[in-house]
């Protein structure tokens, strides 16, 4: 068995998460609504799914529910004039708000008033926030977190999109959310420090290596399973179990059973067989690219944070067998793999075997969120529309056929607009939303039906 270690850079970005001051943030609990409100990098991005694809694995039976609320391009005015009709109509329990990457501005520090440019931003990102307070506070029984962006990447090299010194605005504005926050006891997730610690990390034998993508913008799929891995940690799941198991095989005893109950042992002097109910399913991570122009997968992140040592660790530990003899692990009559009577003593990581059933179990849940993340995407491809083009045109909500007119002429000369035309056409109209709204629902209810843990029969023999 590939055992995982915890590598340097993992104990950086551990290091810099437990480093930030920011309060633990209160577990998501049953019945809990939870909107995440940002600007592309939550739009387009997975960490708010992977996020809840945790809940959905690690409490089968606590039905949660989370709400992209984010919009490409936006700013924090942005998301002040969407608050009411796009945030706040979603009927949250709890609002988790990011904003920065765009208030800090682009082009604008290639030119020599960079620095007076940047001051002006962060002022105006700081005026259009405490508008957007003055909401939250409006809404007590809310809970709220401010989270700040993920990090603009101005170290790596090789990539366009170099603005010296936004990277520092960024900073900022991670500021005046986190004494915001302090301020009025909400949660605060820092992704800025930690991300930033990883590419810095990495990029001492990479130049060329980052987690913020292409453009230095926009986390990969690797980068937004980090940024779920961060506010995890946030909410305090580090070192939390999906289950733990110990047989000592010798004395044909069960020596503990954490998360699971173990049934009906039986051992002999070259095997042992007990029935295994967890109360949760391993985290599947995802081996596939999905969505538009990424190239890394959710899979990825392992590699530059211990996700699996402190959230992923389903394990196996059976004392009492010959070291140097090999153990073939057969579940429900699958074969899972063999491994050695040393092995088995230090124990075995289920969670990354994704041969056994309630790993198998667990990826239905992952593809059937995938679905489910992408029938949310046409809404807020929708809401851009509705928002950051028709609103300006007086044309908000109508739908209608001069909505669709506008569309088209404005689509002869802004290529997002033709873009998510072909989306519009159909999403203006409220029958086939509603009808992708009733099925987003049916696949979360496919989610909390599949996701239940079953009675596994565990076989663990000597191989002849």
């Amino acid at each position: 068995m590939k055992k995982h270690y915890i590598t340097k850079a993992a104990l950086v970005i551990a290091l810099a998460v437990c480093s930030t001051t920011q309060a633990q943030i209160t577990p998501f609990k049953k019945g809990d609504r939870i909107v995440f409100a940002g600007n592309s990098i939550t739009d387009g991005g997975h960490y708010h799914s992977y996020i809840w694809l945790y809940y959905m694995t690690r409490f089968p039976n606590r039905r949660i529910d989370i709400f992209n609320a984010g919009i490409g391009g936006d700013v924090a005015g942005q998301i002040y004039d969407r608050f009411d009709g796009d945030v706040a109509a979603k009927k949250p329990t709890v609002i988790a708000l990011t904003f920065g990457m765009n208030d800090t501005k682009y082009g604008e520090y290639l030119q020599p008033d960079a620095d007076e440019v940047a001051r002006k931003a962060i002022a105006q990102s700081h005026a259009s926030y405490l508008k957007i307070e003055q909401k939250l506070k409006a809404l007590p029984a809310v809970r709220k977190i401010l989270m700040s962006s993920s990090p603009y990447d101005e170290t790596v090299k090789g990539r366009g999109n170099y603005f010296p010194k936004k990277s520092l605005a960024m900073l900022q504005v991670a500021k005046f959310q986190e004494e915001a926050a302090n301020k009025n006891q909400w949660g605060f997730v820092d992704f800025n420090r930690p991300m930033t610690a990883i590419n810095q990390q990495w990029q001492q034998n990479d130049s060329t290596f980052t987690i913020c993508g292409s453009d230095r913008v926009h986390p990969g799929l690797d980068g937004h399973m980090i940024m779920a891995y961060i506010f995890l940690k946030a909410q305090g799941f580090a070192n939390k179990e999906v289950a733990t198991v110990v047989v000592d095989a010798a004395n044909k005893k069960l020596q503990k059973a954490s998360n699971c109950a173990v049934t009906n042992l039986t051992a002999t002097a070259n095997s042992v067989q007990f029935d295994y109910l967890a109360n949760a399913l391993p985290y599947p991570l995802d081996t596939v690219p999905r969505g538009w122009n990424n190239t890394t997968r959710q899979s990825d992140a392992v590699r530059y944070i211990p996700f699996m040592e402190e959230m992923n660790r389903e394990l196996f530990t059976v004392k009492g067998l010959k070291p140097a003899k090999n153990y073939v692990l057969q579940i429900d009559g699958e074969t899972i793999g063999s491994f050695s009577g040393a092995q088995w003593s230090e124990g075995i990581n289920l969670a990354a075997q994704n041969r056994t059933p309630q790993y198998q179990q667990a990826s239905a849940v992952l593809l059937l969120n995938e679905e489910r993340w992408e029938l949310e995407r046409r809404f807020r491809m929708h809401a851009w529309m509705e928002y950051n083009i028709l609103k300006e045109h007086g044309l908000l909500h109508k739908d209608d056929l001069n909505s669709m007119d506008t569309i088209r002429v404005l689509a002869e000369k802004n290529g997002w607009i033709k873009g998510n035309m072909d989306n519009y056409t159909r999403s203006r109209v409220p029958a086939i939303r509603q009808a992708w709204q009733k099925e987003m629902e049916v696949l979360i209810s496919t989610i909390y039906t599949i996701n239940k843990p079953v009675n596994r029969h565990c076989i663990i023999k000597q191989l002849d």
